[in-house]
This record gives structure tokens, sequence and C-alpha cells, in this order.
């Protein structure tokens, strides 16, 4: 039962699993693959197209159309995130209607450190939900955390590989353009390494709808400073490819 909040609409938690419009309801025919790899690697997909390693398994139409990749030799799709929770874990909770189950997301986030230098991996621990959409998923707190088994076993295995990596929280906001050098302190205080706008909602609708979710997104441009520093972060072209395949590799292991 809702609880009415004078003050703070947000924060007035519905704990009722069945909504007016079902995910289900956008949803085109169920996937025959249960596993899927969300990236914000546009250049990626182009180039395992042109490889022949990944084709148009269908596109689900909508008011933005959706492209669902699959690749040639392994029964896992492929899709482009969008930025922002409410369309990248909204898809995701589409995703799940039809028949997805086991998850990983690589993208990129602003460092909010600049040690923490360009390229570096960071397995997301969990997120400071510093948005609205995970609210409506999971009841309100500070953090959203992930899931620890799985994040044990994404680690294992980039240590394994002897690929450098490290594990901590991300800042995820709606806004890109209020990330302000007080907020930006207040929340590296907070313990987050890196800035996003995804993770918190993702993470909200895996814990909902209860199935696997992993993440691992590099740090690219620089938030610490008193001017952003670019630092070329979609210029990353062998981080990106290989963070891709990375996934792929681990969604036969989460």
């Amino acid at each position: 039962m809702i609880k009415e909040n004078k003050d703070f609409p947000i924060l007035e938690f519905d704990d009722n699993r069945k909504a007016i419009i079902d995910p289900i309801l956008f949803a085109d025919k169920p996937f025959k693959e249960n596993k899927m790899i969300i990236t914000f690697f546009p250049e990626v997909i182009k180039k395992l197209l042109s490889e022949n390693k990944i084709f148009l398994e269908r596109t689900i139409p909508g008011e933005n159309d959706i492209n669902v990749y699959k690749f040639n030799d392994d029964d896992i799709l492929l899709v482009l995130g969008v930025v922002g929770c409410p369309s990248c874990a909204g898809n995701l909770d589409m995703f799940n209607s039809m028949g997805i189950t086991k998850v990983m997301f690589c993208g990129a986030g602003g460092a909010l450190d600049n040690e923490l230098e360009a390229g570096k991996l960071l397995i997301v621990e969990g997120s400071i939900r510093d948005e609205g959409f995970s609210y409506h998923y999971v009841k309100p707190s500070k953090y959203i955390y992930s899931n620890k088994t799985i994040n044990d076993k994404i680690a294992d295995y980039l240590k394994r590989a002897g690929i450098p990596y490290i594990i901590g929280l991300t800042w995820t906001t709606d806004a890109i353009f209020r990330e302000t050098e007080d907020r930006i302190k207040l929340r590296k205080r907070q313990g987050a390494k890196m800035v996003e706008m995804e993770q918190a909602g993702c993470l909200a609708v895996a814990q909902f709808r209860g199935f696997d979710y992993g993440s691992i997104i590099y740090s690219g441009d620089d938030v610490s400073n008193e001017t952003w520093d670019n630092r070329g972060w979609r210029e990353q072209g062998g981080v990106r490819y290989n963070l891709v395949n990375i996934c792929k590799e681990l969604l036969h292991i989460i």
C-alpha cells in the first residue's frame, strides 16, 4: 500500500507488483536466448557486423526502434543502450519480460578522481541513487548494491585473465549538466568512483524482477577538476571492443 509523503512524492514507494502498463504489453515475441549484453559502444557493434560476428536478430518497433543483434557463434544477444535510467532500465525491464535473465552491461563513466586513469575498468559495486527511476522499483535508500556473488565471479575472471580493475560505487544522476563542483566532492566523499546515468535504475530493475545483472564501466572523461577533461574517452577503441568480448565470456560464468 502506498503511503503519501506530503513533501516528496518520489519517496512514496508502492510495493504493488502489478502495474496498469506491464512491460510485456510493449514486448515483441519472446527471445530464444536468455543472455544479453547492453553496451554503449555503437562503433563496436558496427565493427562486429563488418567482421560478420553478429547479425540483426530483430528490430523491436516503437517511438525509437530497438535493434537487437545476436552473435553468430553464441547464444548471446547484443543491444545498444540508451542514455538515462528511464530509457535504458525501462528497456531492460521489457527485455526481461521477453525472456532475458542474464545481463552484462558495459559502458563508460566520468572519473571523480583524476588518479583514475582513462580506460581503467570498474566493476560496479553499487550506486548512489541520485535519480528518480529506481525509486519506483526499490524502497528509498541512499545506495543500491550489486549482487556480490556475481561481482566476485566477474573479479575472479578479470584476475585470472590478468586484466587490471577496481571495484567501487558509481553515482547515478539524471542531470549531466548539473554535475557541480560541490556535488562532485560530496559524491566522492560518499564513496563514488565514477559518475554515470544508468546503473541505479538497471540494478533496481534486476532486483525487482529477480534476474542476474553485472556491470563493468571504464573510466572515460575526468570531472574531478574545475574544468572538464574529455580525455578522448570515446576514442578508447581497444578498451571498448575488448570489454564487449569480456562481457560475452562473463555471461557464461555469472
